[in-house]
């Protein structure tokens, strides 16, 4: 099998994945349900690269003007009314707000009336 070259890219990405959604917490479906989401587009395929590079958003992709670090603040906000703590703890798992602001920006794509609407409706409690 000389000449053949096996990119493992993806793996090595997937692997980083699912380790980040053990960290998180997530289920193993909910992991791959969004790993089809990555497979499907590549601009939020390359933010969770970079993101398992750099432990930082690239925000390269904008849907709307809301980019993923603008949907990892929106899912903190709500994390913190949840807690009602006033300010984000050290309790806070700061990998599951990346990974749902990843599930966001997908979701975003797909309808971006119904998520702008979310986003922009006031943060009271009954809204979360």
């Amino acid at each position: 099998m000389s000449g053949i070259i096996y990119g493992t890219e993806k793996i090595r990405a997937y692997d980083g994945l699912v380790r980040l959604c053990e960290y998180a917490g997530f289920t193993e479906t909910w992991c791959d349900g969004l790993w089809s989401e990555m497979l499907a587009d590549r601009e939020l395929y390359d933010e969770l690269v970079y993101y398992l590079e750099h432990h930082m958003p690239l925000d390269a992709m904008n849907v709307c003007g809301y980019s993923v670090t603008d949907l990892y603040v929106w899912q903190m906000e709500k994390y913190n009314l949840q807690r009602d703590s006033g300010k984000n703890t050290e309790q806070c798992n700061k990998e599951r707000l990346v990974l749902q602001a990843l599930r966001s920006m997908a979701d975003m794509k797909k309808n971006p009336e119904a998520f702008l609407r979310r986003l922009n409706d006031g943060a009271g409690m009954d809204k979360l």
